[in-house]
């Protein structure tokens, strides 16, 4: 047991194509997360709350091309992008959340705006981007989210299956897109997120994805969704999830982490390891979790073969990890 601060993070789950790696894409993922966890670390060593680390470290995962959310986030079917975004306090339990958005180059900024402004939780489409431009928050014209890389995927997806789904391509065979992406592009589950503990011991979480490549226009997943993709109860845990998001929406995933703690008496590794190991699988549901309790503990499960994924407590090296 600690009672350190400390943060941890996520950038997607999936299969990992280990001939695709080459030492300087590993090195560039494992650079970003840690950068990423320094800067959140540095606000709960100047006394910031978890809240604010939170929101830092996902806004920073969102401005990075490498992961699937905010400048870089995947393409729908109609070649577009439909970005989601949610984010939780544990001292209070109060949330905020967006999705369908287009325009708000951070969504978990709109998401924290939410949780802070509003007096509502979720906010979707037309109705979110109004709220982020009144709160005065930055707008980008769409083709700011567009990659290269993401689009080369889309148009994958569509070659082989017209209405594809990521994880639908998990059955099929891997396809080598060149060496820049160590998990397969038709593997992943895109999401990024952020938990953490500060030094008043209080807990938060947030999460943001630009969805599936080639979705459907207007499918939302478990990441804008209080209780499936995000939660945070200083009582217990906080959690951000990863993966094939309806199944982590039937599940509730990130509640009933937080669920067994308060009412089984579990552990958060215990807990934790119980939704991802065992329930999940049974609907197939793939992913995994970042999670941290008021204690400072941190587990970061996941029944794929790899997740981008790293902790750091204060006055530690952060540490970083993609494969299993």
């Amino acid at each position: 047991m600690t009672t350190q601060a400390v943060i941890a993070i996520h950038g997607g789950a999936g299969t990992i194509l280990r001939s695709a790696l080459s030492i300087e894409a590993e090195s560039a993922y494992h650079a970003a997360l840690e950068g990423i966890l320094e800067a959140g670390q540095r606000i709960l060593a100047d006394g910031g709350s978890a809240l604010d680390a939170v929101t830092e470290a996902v806004r920073l995962l969102e401005d990075c091309p490498l992961f699937n959310a905010g400048h870089g986030a995947v393409f729908t079917a109609a070649g577009t992008h439909e970005l989601d975004a949610s984010v939780m306090d544990g001292a209070t339990l109060e949330a905020g959340a967006v999705c369908c958005v287009t325009r708000v180059k951070n969504p978990v900024l709109a998401a924290r705006r939410v949780l802070d402004k509003s007096e509502h939780v979720l906010f979707t489409g037309e109705g979110a981007e109004a709220f982020a431009a009144a709160q005065g928050l930055e707008f980008v014209d769409p083709a700011y989210f567009h990659t290269e890389a993401r689009h080369r995927q889309w148009l994958n997806a569509r070659g082989v299956q017209g209405t594809m789904l990521d994880h639908d391509a998990a059955s099929m065979d891997a396809r080598d897109e060149g060496p820049n992406e160590p998990i397969d592009p038709d593997k992943k589950f895109g999401t990024v997120g952020a938990v953490a503990r500060d030094a008043h011991g209080h807990v938060a979480a947030a999460t943001s994805t630009g969805g599936i490549t080639n979705k459907q226009p207007g499918r939302v997943g478990d990441a804008p969704l209080i209780g499936a993709g995000c939660y945070a109860n200083d009582a217990t845990c906080a959690v951000s999830t990863t993966g094939t998001g309806e199944m982590f929406m039937r599940m509730l995933a990130a509640y009933d982490v937080s669920a067994r703690m308060e009412y089984r008496g579990a552990t958060l590794e215990q807990a934790a390891a119980e939704v991802v190991m065992e329930r999940l699988p049974r609907i197939e549901g793939r992913g995994g979790l970042i999670a941290v309790d008021a204690k400072g503990n941190v587990t970061l499960p996941f029944n794929t073969e790899g997740m981008y994924r790293g902790f750091a407590r204060v006055g530690d090296t952060p540490v970083t990890a993609i494969y299993r």
